[in-house]
């Protein structure tokens, strides 16, 4: 026995990987109950294999050893052939009674042992009582009592972003027109535009007008100035200002402070506005403006336009130096090239993408072009082909009747001739009989 528990546990621990599948390992089996060899114990047939014997209805139908077609259980004699249906897999009307009065008596005896059963049953009583539960609340109450669902971070947090982006979309919609389209807007704001309040002459109602108007622009773009600083050409998505502008832009804005304006104030001043243009517009004969004529206008204004990047600021093309210039040109192609070589990354980046998202259909396309090419060669030929033996079939049509004619007079000529020495083979072959008739004429004689 340790032989073999040795011989399995090497069975065991040499076994493959079971990913390859097969049988298992076969191992012996061992029995450590005594010292003494186990007997064999012979297994009991299994009696449902074969014709199974009927078992009893309901206990007490037909008994072990009666034989179907006998009138009562009391008549059965013993070594009597009992009726094979252990499993009651055959029906009662295919028992094989001898005659009808043996299937009438096993229904009786079927239908008194049934209301037998049955009469053994309790009485079924319909005593019943429908009670309601005290501390049952009404479902307005049990709703109210319910505790407050807890939301989701996730959805808390997108809620807040949502809230936050409806927050800077209305802070965004109080600023200025350049601040919200981006325009580029100067570094540094000019107070010399406005007119002195004590001159002589005084100033008119609408001058007073143009001053408030003026005044009013110099707040907003000293406050565009501090809040939204301008992005300079060629400097970093967040511009650094020195301080001097940033105290010097604080300082005017604590004389002379800047005002925010509902959004219904604003809608109503750009309505009267857009009111004040149309009325301009209709006084001063002023069309709608195409295309073609604004882009001249916008070209002449941006030429007389020039950015220095030495100095950082815009000023006019005609004030600036012929050196201001060069440094200026250069600077627009230095920024031409980078935003080409930006372009051209931004283009190889696309074309790898498409060339792995279209590969297979590139290469169908590429067989498909292949495929194309060799049948338009081949209609090319068969073209080339079809026009040469159709000039051949014109000449041949040309040459037929040539050779007509030449076969013609070969053939006449042969004729002729053929003619001519039938004629010829008549006249000798007369000479030869007259000479052979002369001949035997003359010895004959002799």
């Amino acid at each position: 026995m340790l032989a073999r528990e040795a011989q399995n546990l090497i069975a065991l621990t040499n076994v493959d990987t079971p990913l390859k599948g097969g049988l298992n390992t076969p191992l012996h089996e061992t029995d450590f109950s005594g010292i003494t060899p186990r007997k064999e114990v012979v297994a009991t047939p299994n009696n449902l294999i074969t014709t199974p014997f009927r078992a009893s209805v309901h206990g007490s139908g037909v008994t072990p050893g009666r034989t179907p077609g006998m009138k009562s259980s009391r008549e059965m004699t013993p070594g009597t052939t009992p009726l094979r249906d252990k499993l009651n897999i055959n029906p009662e009307d295919h028992l094989g009674f001898e005659d009808v009065l043996s299937a009438q008596n096993y229904k009786a005896e079927s239908r008194n042992i049934l209301k037998e059963a049955l009469s053994s049953l309790p009485t079924p009583r319909n005593d019943y009582e429908i009670v309601v539960p005290e501390d049952e609340q009404p479902p307005g109450e049990k709703e109210q009592a319910e505790a407050p669902t807890v939301l989701d971070q996730a959805d808390v947090d997108h809620h807040m972003q949502l809230e936050q982006k409806a927050l800077m979309e209305a802070e965004m919609k109080k600023q200025s027109t350049a601040v919200q389209r981006d325009l580029p807007r100067p570094s540094d704001v000019n107070s010399n535009v406005l007119r002195p309040s004590h001159c002589d002459p005084p100033l008119t109602d609408l001058q007073k007008a143009e001053e408030l108007i003026k005044q009013e622009m110099l707040v907003m773009m000293h406050h565009d100035a501090l809040k939204h600083p301008p992005q300079v050409p060629g400097a970093g998505k967040k511009p650094q200002q020195p301080r001097s502008n940033v105290a010097h832009h604080a300082s005017y804005l604590e004389r002379h402070p800047y005002l925010e304006y509902d959004e219904e104030d604003v809608q109503e001043a750009s309505q009267l506005l857009k009111e004040e243009m149309e009325v301009v517009k209709k006084g001063m004969g002023h069309g709608d403006l195409s295309l073609e004529a604004y882009t001249q206008v916008w070209e002449e204004c941006l030429a007389q336009v020039l950015f220095l990047p030495t100095q950082n600021r815009y000023t006019r093309a005609n004030l600036a130096s012929k050196k201001d210039r060069i440094e200026s040109l250069e600077k627009r192609l230095e920024q031409n090239r980078n935003q080409m070589t930006k372009e051209a990354k931004r283009a190889a980046k696309i074309e790898k993408k498409l060339r792995i998202l279209l590969g297979g259909y590139q290469s169908r396309n590429q067989a498909l072009m292949k495929q194309h090419q060799d049948l338009v060669e081949q209609v090319e030929q068969t073209h080339l082909e079809l026009n040469t033996f159709k000039a051949l079939q014109e000449l041949e049509n040309l040459a037929i009747t040539k050779r007509v004619e030449s076969l013609t007079e070969d053939v006449n000529r042969q004729v002729e001739r053929e003619r001519m020495l039938q004629k010829k083979y008549e006249e000798l072959l007369f000479k030869k009989t007259k000479l052979e008739g002369e001949l035997e004429v003359a010895s004959s004689k002799a």
